[in-house]
């Protein structure tokens, strides 16, 4: 492709070369780069590309972008950008002839939730008969077909080829969960959504916005690019960002306020009954997954589904099939073992006192959780952590989750200091944890294991492990570990 189309609607000072030079790819890792690629130089907060600009060319790249000033002379063009993030976007887009514009975009943006309401969306689409992506937190789908992700949000040049795939699979809609960082860091520059969720915001992610205001604000640039923007206004910010947004908006909860409501809730331990009251309808809804938060993530997306023209039918059948993996996943369950064991994602103060909270109301037994923290993270949120785990728990083993470069002990002892008199124990081997818990629980106890949920994998110093905690469990049931 030329080198101008590539560039189109993007503001640039070309500084050498020409623009009517053919590009084979586009890179913003200098060691991808081959003969015939354009090279952009991104800043990032650990590397800087543009230290990188001599390795690019001699892997031959036939042009730069870049956003600073370049001393040296170089044998290739050269164009400047005011911020070559957004350029990256919007070049990615053009490389792969606008795929995001020949689908339907559904963004999900939350502290918690964004996950269980992708799935939900998609099995109601899919329920009307649309064939549908998904990007997100566990793997990126195209249809039925799983492919590996690495980040909640890919991106920008890997976000668009994706578009690309789904459109050549002729997807209609492609559902996406919006993280704060692919947003503050411009991953998703210039695309256009037709629907948006706002679920909650709690604490999280300071390591990197610094403040709460920071990470809110972040989140609230993408309904300046939606046409319609369904928000959970039960949730403090979710109701900021009512008042803030000024395009077509719907407002979700459990209070009489809000556009579309649940209410007559009945609450098990493998799901939900409730009636939605939606202008002059109601209907009933039943879902497998158990848990108050739930039944806000599927207010949030019916909510998105009535503005799309799904039906009723289609949304009911949809939310009673959906079922996903490590949130509230029951596991072992064919086993008589006269108590429960679930995973859940819960990494967050917020997630770990919902998934709590909702086991709570169907333990007749204890109530035994095993939860830890994740090493080069916030670690504001640790002691805030090994409060409410301990808390709301009859029994709480800490254990090690995604130590990362950070000593396993350290984290722990973060978490302990938020611990008053409650019972707890440590043990930093995460297998043995699980199995310690096994060992003492007794009929009708329920075991929460959180903090992997769908993980499998564990991230050390210098290694990532296999760690899938559903092989874990069923080993230590058959004796084997």
């Amino acid at each position: 492709m030329k080198l101008r189309k590539i560039m189109e609607n993007i503001n640039l000072d070309l500084i050498n070369g020409n623009i009517d030079i053919d590009i084979k790819e586009i890179q913003y890792d200098s060691r991808k780069i081959k003969s015939g690629d354009l090279f952009f130089c991104i800043d990032g907060y650990k590397v800087d590309g543009h230290e990188y600009i001599q390795n690019a060319i001699n892997n031959g790249a036939a042009a730069i972008v870049c956003q600073k000033n370049i001393e040296a002379q170089l044998n290739c063009t050269v164009i400047k950008v005011e911020d070559s993030r957004k350029a990256l976007a919007l070049s990615a887009a053009n490389y792969y002839n606008n795929p995001s514009s020949k689908m339907k975009i559904i963004g999900i943006t939350g502290t918690n939730g964004k996950t269980t309401s992708a799935f939900m969306i998609k099995a109601i689409l899919e329920e009307q008969g649309h064939k549908v992506g998904l990007i997100g937190t566990i793997a990126n789908y195209i249809g039925e077909d799983k492919i590996h992700s690495e980040r909640t949000t890919p991106e920008s040049l890997e976000l668009h080829e994706l578009f690309n795939e789904m459109v050549e699979s002729r997807v209609d809609y492609c559902v996406m969960e919006v993280s704060s960082h692919s947003l503050y860091l411009d991953r998703v520059y210039g695309i256009e959504f037709c629907e948006s969720i706002f679920t909650n915001l709690t604490q999280d992610h300071l390591d990197f916005h610094k403040t709460l205001e920071n990470y809110f604000n972040a989140k609230l640039i993408l309904f300046k690019h939606s046409k319609n923007s369904v928000i959970n206004i039960d949730d403090t910010y979710g109701g900021s960002a009512y008042n803030l947004i000024t395009s077509s908006k719907s407002s979700y909860g459990l209070n009489s306020n809000v556009d579309i409501r649940a209410t007559n809730i009945e609450m098990n331990s493998r799901g939900s009954k409730f009636t939605v009251l939606y202008k002059d309808n109601s209907f009933e809804i039943e879902l497998n997954i158990p848990g108050n938060y739930n039944i806000y993530n599927a207010l949030g997306c019916i909510g998105v589904c009535l503005n799309q023209g799904i039906e009723i039918s289609a949304i009911k059948q949809g939310l009673k099939k959906v079922q996903v993996l490590g949130r509230c996943e029951l596991v072992a369950n064919n086993y008589n073992l006269g108590f429960e064991i679930i995973l859940d994602y819960a990494h967050t103060p917020d997630a770990l006192e919902n998934i709590l909270k909702t086991v709570r109301e169907f333990t007749k037994g204890k109530l035994i959780c095993v939860f830890g923290c994740g090493g080069d993270r916030d670690k504001t949120k640790r002691a805030i952590m090994g409060e409410i785990g301990s808390k709301l728990s009859d029994i709480s083993i800490i254990t090690s989750d995604n130590p990362r470069t950070e000593d396993p002990l350290e984290i722990i002892n973060d978490v302990v200091k938020g611990i008053g008199k409650q019972k707890f124990e440590i043990i930093a081997d995460r297998t043995a944890a699980i199995k310690r818990a096994i060992e003492i629980a007794m009929k009708d106890d329920v075991i929460v294991i959180a903090g992997k949920g769908h993980e499998d994998y564990q991230v050390l110093k210098d290694k990532t492990i296999h760690f899938d905690e559903r092989e874990i469990v069923l080993d230590i049931i058959k004796g084997s570990l």
